[in-house]
């Protein structure tokens, strides 16, 4: 959960007359969701930000479902999904239920549009590629390793240094908010918390853009993508104060929670709405009871499905998996270490891995996007070879 922050110039009190140099006064705007119950900003501009010269006929980014249902544990490969020049297009959604989409990007040029999605809290998890994420907020650096939490409503516009990037995304149709656990009743990280607010970036570098003539936002609502034409630049904010605002944790920044036996996933989870979770794996020291066994157990999802996206390292409990690999397994079904896995775990001192866990409460669909990479009868993994014969 962001805490508060400001940038820029704001009067002394909400809501009162703050005037300009040239004596016009500054167009404010509350910027905030859940029917101003939860996390909001106040924004001043030098124009009204509702001022459309035109807009274009709405298209469709719906995601085609292949699979309605499914009790198949699934893997795919994510690196096969195809680089695209353009940011939107690039977008591949994978999972859907109605509580979120879970997808890959593979964009390779910055935005010339800006975008907006107005349904929807964005996560983009930056798997290769640096940029600069540009906001009315202010400005976000990214690299390797960050999380950017973009809140719904957000108008954004990406720079990419390269045209090599990859990135794991979320849109979450409710708020995402850090674990409250984590948090005390006045929002403080506590401190067994394993971050805290100096590992969170917040937006900087707020420049103010005075500027009148065609500015296109693509905005997405409802599956579909409504182009618009504002007339005035839509950065030219002056300063604003709030809890909502778009802001970046590096995965790097997770200290993991480790004890002498084998720990649940909730030591690991970093981020939390009311449709899932999400998890940080990261390098750590294993379990350090004599006779620990540092692979995980073998569990079952009762209540959620389990998708696990590989980043780096050693992945000990799975066998053949390759950076930018999806595991799905269903709510349902047990699931666990392949074969010789727990083995090979017994008297490991460490990992290097470094995953990113998204829970679903509810199942997912399977898209058609995603059955165009999937791994051919992966449910069959855990059969050893001489269970395969």
């Amino acid at each position: 959960m962001p805490f508060y922050h400001s940038l820029g110039k704001i009067p002394d009190k909400r809501h009162i007359v703050f005037r300009q140099p040239n004596g016009k006064i500054y167009q404010e705007e509350l910027v905030g969701t859940q029917g101003f119950s939860s996390l909001s900003s106040l924004v001043y501009h030098l124009h009204p930000p509702t001022c459309v010269r035109q807009k274009e006929k709405p298209y469709s980014v719906k995601p085609k479902i292949a699979l309605h249902e499914s009790l198949d544990a699934m893997s795919f490969k994510g690196f096969d999904i195809p680089s695209t020049e353009d940011y939107v297009e690039s977008r591949k959604t994978l999972f859907v239920n109605s509580s979120m989409n879970i997808g890959l990007a593979a964009p390779m040029k910055s935005t010339p549009y800006f975008f907006k999605n107005a349904d929807a809290d964005e996560m983009l998890f930056v798997h290769k590629g640096s940029g600069t994420v540009y906001t009315m907020y202010g400005q976000l650096k990214f690299q390797y390793g960050d999380y950017i939490i973009i809140p719904r409503g957000t108008v954004y516009k990406i720079e990419f240094d390269t045209p090599d990037n990859r990135l794991l995304f979320i849109e979450a149709f409710n708020p995402i908010f850090t674990p409250k656990r984590y948090r005390n009743e006045f929002g403080q990280m506590l401190e067994h918390s394993p971050f805290c607010e100096r590992d969170i970036k917040r937006p900087q570098n707020l420049e103010t853009f005075d500027e009148k003539g065609n500015f296109d936002i693509l905005i997405k609502k409802k599956g579909m993508i409504y182009p618009y034409t504002y007339i005035y630049h839509p950065f030219d904010v002056v300063g604003w104060d709030g809890y909502h605002y778009p802001y970046i944790f590096s995965i790097f920044n997770f200290e993991p929670i480790t004890g002498r036996i084998h720990l649940p996933p909730p030591i690991h989870q970093t981020f939390e709405n009311i449709g899932f979770v999400v998890c940080s794996f990261v390098p750590r020291m294993y379990d350090y009871h004599p006779q620990a066994i540092p692979a995980p157990y073998h569990h079952s999802n009762i209540d959620s499905d389990e998708i696990l996206y590989y980043v780096d390292g050693d992945f000990m409990s799975r066998n053949n998996i390759e950076k930018g690999q999806l595991t799905m397994h269903p709510g349902g079904l047990p699931h666990g270490p392949h074969p010789g896995a727990i083995e090979r775990s017994i008297g490991k001192k460490e990992t290097q891995e470094l995953a990113v866990m998204i829970d679903p409460f509810e199942s997912v669909m399977i898209t058609e996007e995603a059955l165009k990479i999937d791994v051919k009868d992966y449910y069959k993994s855990w059969l050893s070879e001489e269970e395969m014969s």
